[in-house]
């Protein structure tokens, strides 16, 4: 299992801030596309993720008991 946690604008389109997964050994770009098809997140793909509060790229590992942070872009003015 993975958390992941939600922030602006994904958490509002999924109604809540946190999500758990049952998932072990995904890349970041499969954890992305896995999200994008089950909760159709409109900023997925912009977004960053952070893996146990560090960076991640898309082709880094994702393992069970992992934390996933995922920020979307920010726009303001």
């Amino acid at each position: 299992m993975i958390e992941i946690l939600l922030f602006a604008q994904l958490q509002e389109e999924a109604g809540t801030d946190n999500i758990t997964m049952d998932l072990s050994n995904v890349t970041v770009k499969k954890l992305k596309e896995q999200l994008q098809n089950t909760y159709g997140f409109q900023q997925i793909k912009e977004s960053m993720i952070a893996v146990n509060e560090s960076y991640a790229l898309d082709d880094d590992i994702i393992k069970a008991g992992d934390t996933v942070a995922i920020i979307p872009p920010v726009s303001g003015g």
